[in-house]
């Protein structure tokens, strides 16, 4: 397990927009052609009150803002498993308040979506994607929490910079379905 470094998020934001920007800046930080990362969200407080050793080694002061959230990193996804089968896998501890995912992907503007061809399975369409010149690499970072909030945090290659992040609750509803059906049950 490994702990995102807090550095720059806004102090205004929510805790669980705080997380995901944590982890896109930590994520960012290793560069890219990335595997997807999942990550724990954990309430900072009650990490620090339940294990004191574990939130010493994680760099938690007790200074944190009331209501933070801890992203602690967790196994590396099994490779070449399909994401959404994955995730169908996962039962989260009642001590987790939260999780998120970070993960890579090729990305069609708006206007180049009328001249995808009609009848294409997955792979031919990521296929042609791939090859489409308009295409965009972007990293999604989608966090959700026990109680249904979603945060997402979207950062296209070509501007690699924490402040060229775009952010919203709905920006990735596919993925934020799917974590939070982690959740579920």
């Amino acid at each position: 397990m490994s702990n995102v470094s807090p550095s720059g998020p806004p102090m205004a934001a929510s805790p669980l927009t705080r997380a995901v920007l944590e982890i896109d800046e930590y994520v960012g930080g290793l560069g890219w052609d990335q595997p997807a990362r999942l990550f724990a969200l954990v309430d900072t407080a009650k990490l620090r009150a339940q294990e004191p050793g574990l939130a010493d080694r994680l760099g938690l002061t007790g200074e944190e803002a009331a209501g933070a959230l801890t992203p602690i990193e967790q196994e590396e996804l099994p490779a070449g498993a399909p994401l959404d089968e994955f995730l169908g896998t996962i039962a989260w501890p009642d001590a987790v308040a939260g999780c998120a995912l970070t993960v890579e992907r090729l990305m069609l503007p708006p206007s180049a979506e009328a001249s995808v061809p009609e009848g294409l399975n997955e792979k031919q369409l990521a296929k042609w994607v791939g090859k489409h010149p308009d295409r965009q690499e972007v990293r999604m970072t989608v966090g959700v929490l026990r109680g249904g909030k979603r945060e997402s945090a979207i950062r296209l290659r070509e501007k690699d910079s924490p402040t060229d992040v775009l952010t919203g609750s709905d920006l990735v509803p596919g993925l934020a379905e799917a974590l939070a059906a982690t959740f579920a049950g």
